[in-house]
């Protein structure tokens, strides 16, 4: 693997030494717990478990990496992203594309396992080991890494423009940013807050998802009234929120302070889940509670006062109320990130507009989106890239040959939903919100054991094969 600092100026093909990038012009080239108590399986349930974990791994193994002819012998390949969407496809366009010039753009090195932030948060996880790794072991070795992020795209002239101003050329473009947390949207809270004082939230980083549980573990010590919310806007892992709110309820029923607590969701939308039927499900099962968690509708967090402990929260009609707490979990608002927002890949509401199909742009034919960035009404979750990642890959290989885009992206996307320490729902759906179960014996609307090995102990594994493409 070749690696390209922020300061260089010219990219070197590893083929035939060709520059493939020069400078903007105008531009300075100077200038990114284990669960306790939990009981081990009994035979029948090991051997339950082993023949479903086969049934996943044998699921997940869908599409093939084997090397295809290509119509252009050797397309300059650009991958802006370095999180489990583009390094998924970047390790599979390494294997199926070996003539392939291949660059990757990202100024992480540290990689994050996003979906443990939950078992850090809610302290089934106790060590932010658990979900860092180094990228550069994720990456292909024959490929051009470029520690910088993207500043400007510029697709009707193939360019990418980087922090420092360097041009990226590129015959193809797959754009797998991630989005943007935004939390500066919240009056009155700053990063610093989150951990501290009883303010928790999920997504800002592992260090903060631990903190996060300290906060909730001082809380259920005691009870008093929880405040938990969500986003107004799309969201990634929208399902994080609940698994945040059943396990608070988990724990304070755990310390038996659970009847001297409130606990009170506020959704900014007139549900709490996108798909109907798990809505439902999850609405039945927090009214069923001693004593119930009450849910508040078209409720928008707008700020918080961290002196008097009030949240803020909006209306539909622009009608503020202030809502007391002792422990709030803040979901911020999230954006496509400004590189992708303020150029012409943008659709409407600044996402990168994909086919939602095919997962390729709908005016430049030569760029495809991955991961959380695309504009598709489900799928900004891990597990989505995990069947995504082969068909944009497939789509730009038939872009490639001259072809039409063959493979077709349902909106799949998962979400194991913790329900209690031990148990949680393995919840799969599509585009329709029709439930797509992959795990044999395994009801989606039922919580299981199994679901929350699953959770704990497989998804890591099988998250980091899909990163390397080996899935």
């Amino acid at each position: 693997m070749k690696l390209l600092f922020s300061n260089s100026l010219y990219l070197t093909s590893p083929k035939d030494g060709s520059s493939t990038a020069k400078q903007h012009p105008n531009q300075d080239p100077r200038t990114s717990l284990k669960a306790k108590g939990l009981k081990p399986f009994n035979r029948r349930q090991f051997i339950g478990a082993s023949l479903a974990t086969g049934a996943v791994m044998s699921g997940m193994t869908m599409t093939g990496c084997s090397t295809l002819p290509t119509h252009q012998d050797n397309p300059n390949i650009v991958i802006v992203g370095a999180g489990v969407a583009g390094l998924g496809v970047a390790n599979r366009l390494s294997r199926q594309l070996p003539n392939a010039t291949l660059t990757i753009l990202d100024s992480r090195k540290v990689h994050y396992y996003q979906p443990g932030y939950t078992l850090l948060a809610t302290g089934v996880w106790s060590s932010t080991d658990k979900v860092t790794d180094d990228n550069a072991n994720l990456m292909p070795t024959d490929i051009n890494w470029v520690q910088e992020n993207a500043r400007e795209f510029l697709p009707d002239n193939n360019q990418v423009v980087t922090d420092s101003g360097t041009i990226l050329d590129y015959d193809y473009l797959v754009i797998a940013t991630g989005l943007r947390l935004g939390y500066e949207q919240i009056e009155g809270l700053s990063l610093d807050d989150l951990g501290t004082d009883g303010i928790g939230s999920v997504y800002a980083s592992p260090e903060t998802a631990l903190k996060t549980w300290q906060q909730m573990d001082i809380f259920r010590q005691t009870g008093g009234r929880a405040v938990m919310t969500l986003a107004h806007t799309d969201m990634k892992c929208a399902g994080a929120p609940l698994k945040m709110t059943f396990m608070l309820h988990d724990r304070l029923m755990q310390t038996g302070t659970r009847h001297d607590s409130d606990i009170e969701f506020f959704s900014p939308h007139k549900t709490v889940f996108s798909v109907p039927i798990v809505n439902d499900n999850i609405l039945s099962r927090w009214a069923s509670y001693d004593p119930p968690i009450k849910v508040n509708f078209e409720q928008r967090l707008t700020a918080i006062d961290k002196g008097s402990k009030t949240a803020i929260f909006t209306d539909k009609n622009g009608d503020r109320n202030q809502q007391d707490y002792d422990f709030i979990h803040v979901v911020p608002p999230m954006f496509a990130v400004d590189s992708v927002l303020n150029s012409p890949l943008a659709n409407e509401i600044g996402w990168l507009d994909v086919d939602k199909y095919t997962l390729q742009h709908k005016q430049y034919d030569n760029v495809f989106g991955a991961g959380d960035i695309n504009g598709t009404p489900k799928g900004k979750t891990a597990a989505t890239v995990k069947l995504s990642a082969p068909i944009v890959t497939t789509n730009l290989i038939d872009a490639i040959q001259g072809r039409a885009p063959s493979q077709k992206f349902n909106g799949y996307t998962s979400c194991p939903l913790l329900i209690k320490e031990g148990e949680a729902m393995l919840v799969e759906f599509d585009y329709d919100n029709n439930l797509t179960p992959s795990v044999p014996l395994v009801d989606p609307l039922q919580e299981s054991y199994f679901a929350w090995f699953l959770e704990e102990m497989m998804l890591k594994p099988a998250y980091m094969a899909v990163a390397k493409g080996q899935v």
